[in-house]
């Protein structure tokens, strides 16, 4: 139950970073680099998430299946 939770949690802020990039890219007129910053978080955290869940399959915490069979 934990990992589901720790994995939509990841999902949410990734979500939020990206939305945030979107805002800063509308609105930062100034040439801030809150944009960079916003994705740049985005990428480093999707990576970190596709890691974990690659642990997590190693170690036997997530068990995958296949829906077909």
């Amino acid at each position: 139950m934990w990992t589901k939770i720790i994995i939509v949690a990841f999902l949410a802020v990734i979500v939020y970073n990206l939305g945030s990039g979107l805002y800063y890219m509308m609105t930062d007129k100034s040439g801030s680099d809150r944009v960079v910053k916003a994705l740049t978080r985005r990428i480093g955290l999707s990576v970190l998430l596709i890691l974990l869940v690659i642990l997590g399959i190693w170690l036997g915490i997530i068990q995958p299946h296949d829906i077909g069979h």
